[in-house]
Order: structure tokens, then C-alpha cells, then sequence
């Protein structure tokens, strides 16, 4: 029986051309496999259509954007998961759901080997091999640009002179990827960390300069999962895209950093989430009333190791999945509204209720009705400084010497 490789195929040229490159460097029937993750654009037939006219003979396509939203996207949202607190993780937690239908599809076809189209100098190919090394640890890896020597001027001969159904050009400068959690965009003209974006890099958000009205928001949330905005019921697919629209049209989620890649170097990367930005914004101020103070300390400890575990290409590993437990404990009581106006590139949030807040109005209030016994506060003070004031009295005492 023939080898058969699983590829992950986004439609595009590289991948496009890596299904024919691939079988005439090893032999192996290609089965490509796409999945929408919200990315937009063509739909899952045409992509199937195109891996078929370029080689694939079979091609595996899925629906998976309920899936990504519901969980990877949320678990982000509960996390709060802000790589070197920028990143919201868009492509990073993108790869793992992609890597499960890729394993799934290698069961259901007999394949032995998965190839992806990542380089040998981005996070991706470690998110794609170690997801495909814990789902599948049977299975190989390949990585045709990086171990083919498959580069962008090859595959533009290569599919012009195969006469592949697909676009060939050289006039976009960038690498751009983007799901329904947002929009990474790298490489160009950027690569001058001094050189300001231009215009023609967004997408998903218009420019802030020239917002039109504020837009307030009323987000709804049980146990940190949107369910409903302004009244209206929602999935959690439906509330990423309502805001992806509503605050995309503020110019809310922009975001330019150089970050630091898990292969060593510094990146400088443009990101565009207006959905995943302001429901971050609101998650973290309705965490703010509900979790008590100890616990909300602690989370965001382990959200910030979360996210470096996830953009480091952990999803599957142990350490994730016991974290994973800590955060979604803590996410019982955030149940709740927010009231948050959008506008010139910013959400802030000016109002928040919950039935099962934390806040004490009669314990907070300085008017009459205040409940807050002051009178506790001088003993509490003396207590609470006792070991730094005897310290610094040994410490003077020494020095004295």
C-alpha cells in the first residue's frame, strides 16, 4: 500500500504547492486538510475543490469555528491569557484544534506522516510537532518550506509551470494569519522595528483617528462564558463575532510588539482582536468583583504561565491541563453584566453588577449606613507591620554598632 501523508492546507500557494512537492519528493499520497477556524474568506468546498485539483487525493475539511470558540477561545477568555502581556494567542491557540483534525484525519485515511507549512523559524512548527507528538505519538512530521527546501520563489514556479489552480504573486509582503480570535501580521516592511504600520495592514479594525460614535455595550456573562450582549442571547462563536464587528469598528484591539519567540529571537508582530481585547477588558473587570482577593492574586500568577505553556505549543501537556482546572474553579461566581463604551481605539468599562459579587456597598460607602468598623483598623495596622518594624529595629540596632 502506498504511504500516505496528512498535509494541513490552508488553500493558499505554499500549501497548495506542497501537496504535488511533497509526493514527488517522497512518493506518499497527500490528503490535505483544512479547517475553518473563522478565518474567512473562501469556503470549505472551494478549498477542498483546489486540494483536489492540485494533487490531494482525498481532502478532509472541517467546520471547527463553534469548536474554536467554545474550546480554545474561552479557556483564553478565563485565563485572561495575555502573552508578555500583549498577545492575546491568537494563532497559538488556533494550532491545537488544527492539530486534532489532523491526527483524527491521519486515523481515518491511514496515514503515517503529518506535514504542515511552517518554517524553521517561527513557534509554529513546535505547536504543530508537539500537539502531533502527544495526540499521535506514532506519527511523523514533516515540514516541506523547512526540510524540502520549499521556498516562495519555488512554489511560484512550481505551481506555473504545473498549471495549479491558484493565485501566484509576489506583491504581498506579509505573512498573515487570522481565525475569529484575531489577526497576526508579520514580516515586510515591518521587519524595521522603527517603521510604523501602515494603513494597509488592518483589516479587522478601522483606523481610531476617525471612530464614528461611541458604542456602549452591556456583556453578559455566567461562570466567565459571554451569553448574551445587550439583552440578546449568544454563543460564544456569535459573541466573539458581534464584537469583532462592534469594537473592530472602533478600532479597539490594535496591537504592535516585539516579542520574544520560544526559537530565541525577537518578532515584531502587528495583531488586530477587537472581539478578544474587549472581551478580555470586560472579563477581567467583572473577575474584579466577583473572585476574592488571594484567589484573583494567584490566577494571575498561573494566567500568566498559562499563556507562555500555550504559546510555547503545550496545549496537551500535563502542567496545561492542571491549570486548566485551577482557572476554571475560580470562574464559578463570575456571573454578571458589564456596561463597557467602545471609541477611538479604546473599551473602558464604566459600570458592573452581579448576583454574586463581592462588592459590600455598605461596607465600602463613606456616607451614612457605612457598616466598616474603623475602629479595628489601628490594631490591624500594628499587627500588620509587626515583622517589618522588628526588622528594621534589628537592622538599626547592627548598623549602630
Amino acid at each position: 500500500m502506498t504511504e500516505r501523508i496528512v498535509l494541513a492546507y490552508s488553500g493558499g500557494l505554499d500549501t497548495s504547492v506542497a501537496i504535488g512537492w511533497i509526493g514527488e519528493a517522497t512518493g506518499a499520497e497527500v490528503i490535505a486538510v483544512a479547517v475553518d477556524v473563522g478565518q474567512g474568506g473562501e469556503s470549505l468546498e472551494d478549498i477542498r475543490q483546489r486540494a483536489l485539483g492540485c494533487g490531494a487525493v482525498e481532502a478532509y475539511v472541517a467546520d471547527a469555528r463553534d469548536e474554536f470558540a467554545n474550546e480554545y477561545a474561552m479557556p483564553t477568555l478565563k485565563a485572561n491569557a495575555l502573552y508578555q502581556g500583549h498577545y492575546p494567542l491568537v494563532s497559538a491557540i488556533s494550532r491545537p484544534v488544527i492539530v486534532k483534525h489532523l491526527v483524527k484525519a491521519a486515523r481515518e485515511f491511514g496515514a503515517t506522516t503529518v506535514a504542515h507549512g511552517c518554517t524553521g523559524k517561527g513557534n509554529d512548527q513546535v505547536r504543530f510537532e508537539v500537539g502531533i507528538q502527544t495526540l499521535g505519538p506514532d506519527l511523523k512530521c514533516i515540514a516541506p518550506v523547512r526540510d524540502l527546501a520549499l521556498t516562495r520563489d519555488k512554489a511560484i514556479v512550481y505551481a506555473e509551470s504545473h498549471n495549479l489552480p491558484i493565485e501566484t504573486t509576489k506583491k504581498n509582503p506579509y505573512s498573515i494569519d487570522q481565525n475569529v480570535w484575531g489577526r497576526a501580521v508579520e514580516t515586510g516592511y515591518l521587519e524595521d522595528i522603527w517603521n510604523a504600520p501602515t494603513k494597509d495592514i488592518y483589516d479587522y479594525t478601522a483606523t481610531p483617528e476617525f471612530s464614528p460614535a461611541p458604542d456602549e455595550v452591556i456583556i453578559s456573562f455566567a461562570q466567565g462564558v459571554p451569553v448574551a450582549i445587550d439583552g440578546v442571547k449568544v454563543t460564544p462563536l456569535q459573541a466573539i463575532q458581534e464584537l469583532n464587528r462592534r469594537a473592530g469598528a472602533q478600532g479597539v484591539g490594535r496591537i504592535d510588539v516585539v516579542e520574544d519567540r520560544l526559537v530565541g529571537i525577537k518578532s515584531r508582530e502587528i495583531y488586530e482582536a477587537p472581539g478578544a481585547m474587549a472581551l478580555m477588558t470586560a472579563h477581567k473587570h467583572l473577575e474584579d468583583i466577583t473572585i476574592e482577593r488571594e484567589q484573583a492574586r494567584f490566577k494571575a500568577t498561573v494566567g500568566q504561565r498559562w499563556a507562555e505553556l500555550v504559546y510555547d505549543g503545550q496545549w496537551f501537556s500535563p502542567l496545561k491541563r492542571s491549570l486548566d482546572a485551577f482557572i476554571e474553579d475560580t470562574q464559578q461566581h463570575v456571573n454578571g453584566d458589564i456596561r463597557m463604551t467602545m471609541h477611538g481605539g479604546q473599551a473602558i468599562v464604566n459600570g458592573r453588577r452581579s448576583e454574586t459579587s463581592l462588592y459590600d456597598f455598605d461596607l465600602a460607602t463613606y456616607d451614612t449606613g457605612d457598616t466598616f468598623d474603623q475602629s479595628q483598623a489601628k490594631g490591624f495596622i500594628e499587627l500588620w507591620g509587626m515583622s517589618s518594624k522588628v526588622a528594621s529595629q534589628r537592622d538599626q540596632r547592627v548598623s549602630g554598632l
